[in-house]
């Protein structure tokens, strides 16, 4: 049935068949957690083979010994790993520790103390530094922003990506945007792939502010679901292409590849911009746990080993995704109070409620025992405009326990646009 279309006698009635449900939910006591993008154990056993791979003499290469200090921008053997499957030259990426989340942070730190360049203002001493964000996004990159003191501007996500004539306008109108933050491929959380059109404007941008920086955390890059993957167009290389050589910084991890705790991540970018960031991290570390690097080089060997890692993960992952969507259209299909995306990749699915919905739907499932991503969450500063985007992790529970969370789920949508539209 839509409720939209019911009068106030037949929603009364299904408030009532919807509330005894949801408070025999209640009492099973349930404790489900899917609320962040998380890994299961069944995931992360794919890369046990990596504990026992390396031995002391492999870590002796030449005149390198991977156990000592020093190679800042990381070992040989990871740099041509990883800059292969970012499609860049080895003095286009450093190789770092574990998290691509700590080198944004890093680098918006460095940018805030040093400036992007010798010749630019360091953005810790300018009235005002605002950033463009992408909407629904990200939690951690509006995080970042938050606590250094950035302003950050909402845009419209759009099913090719961003809006890109509000950013063009933006960038080239407002010289204190110093940035956007990005996630190019199975956004977070929409599942959406920027179309080539997309990264081609990106790379033509003309910013007021000669020290605008498009922040492009490619977290998802080989994170495919299906057998026909989104493509992505490399963003550094349209960059060459219009002369904008310097404006992208390209992030990405092997956090959910291989280890979520002990993985390796990269940034990516202009071979000036990787000289300048290599020189500055030369004083924050002697060098990042280069034996790390070396078990993944000598666990995954090259980027098709890489990619017959991910089809595994697909595998254990697919189930969780079809049981989450599958049941969306058993449940809304024919009812108008929710809508939702059907990613061929990445680690989540988007779900928008009736305005206002949201947060009551994540405080029912808590009290049913579903823990949520907090409403707002995919917003700057934790708000949501229209109180409706809720984001749906499937990949920690097991494929049991996502049939029972999402079941839980469908009936607290269900409760709360009720009382939204009873008014209650």
């Amino acid at each position: 049935m839509k409720y939209t279309e019911l009068d106030r006698e037949l929603l009364e009635k299904e408030f009532e068949c919807v509330k005894k449900e949801f408070d025999a939910l209640k009492e099973k006591g349930l404790r489900l957690d899917m609320s962040r993008g998380k890994p299961s154990a069944e995931q992360i056993s794919l890369s046990d083979g990596m504990l026992s791979v390396i031995n002391g003499e492999d870590c002796v290469s030449g005149s390198n010994d991977y156990r000592n200090y020093g190679i800042v921008d990381g070992i040989p053997e990871a740099k041509k790993l990883f800059a292969d499957l970012m499609e860049c030259e080895n003095d286009e990426i450093i190789v770092c520790g574990n998290s691509s989340l700590n080198i944004m942070y890093d680098t918006l730190m460095r940018a805030m103390v040093f400036g992007i360049d010798g010749n630019s203002t360091p953005w810790g001493k300018l009235d005002k530094v605002k950033f463009l964000c992408p909407v629904p996004g990200y939690d951690r990159h509006f995080r970042i922003c938050e606590k250094l003191g950035i302003e950050m501007i909402n845009v419209d996500m759009t099913p090719t990506g961003p809006d890109m004539d509000t950013v063009e306008k933006l960038v080239s109108e407002d010289e204190s945007i110093k940035g956007i933050w990005c996630v190019p491929k199975y956004s977070n959380p929409d599942g959406i792939t920027f179309s080539d059109e997309t990264v081609k404007r990106f790379a033509s941008l003309r910013p007021a502010a000669r020290d605008f920086r498009i922040f492009w955390d490619n977290a998802y890059c080989v994170h495919d679901l299906y057998d026909t993957p989104d493509t992505l167009t490399n963003l550094l290389k349209e960059c060459k292409k219009a002369g904008n050589d310097d404006l992208p910084y390209i992030f990405a991890s092997t956090s959910k590849i291989s280890y979520p705790g002990s993985g390796v991540a990269v940034i990516v970018s202009s071979k000036n911009n990787i000289a300048r960031i290599k020189d500055q991290i030369s004083t924050q570390t002697i060098g990042h746990d280069k034996i790390n690097q070396l078990r993944h080089v000598k666990f995954f060997r090259n980027v098709e080993g890489i990619m017959v890692q991910m089809k595994k993960q697909a595998d254990i992952m697919r189930p969780k995704f079809e049981v989450v969507v599958n049941t969306l259209e058993r449940e809304f299909s024919e009812n108008t109070i929710a809508e939702w995306t059907k990613p061929n990749g990445g680690y989540f699915v988007s779900v928008n409620l009736l305005d206002g919905c949201a947060k009551r739907t994540v405080k029912l499932c808590a009290e049913a025992g579903v823990k949520l991503t907090d409403a707002g969450a995919t917003f700057p500063y934790g708000i949501d405009p229209r109180d409706r985007n809720i984001r749906i992790a499937p990949t920690y529970p097991s494929l049991e326990e996502m049939k029972g969370a999402i079941e839980i789920f469908c009936v607290c949508v269900k409760l709360a646009s009720l009382e939204k539209l009873l008014n209650k």
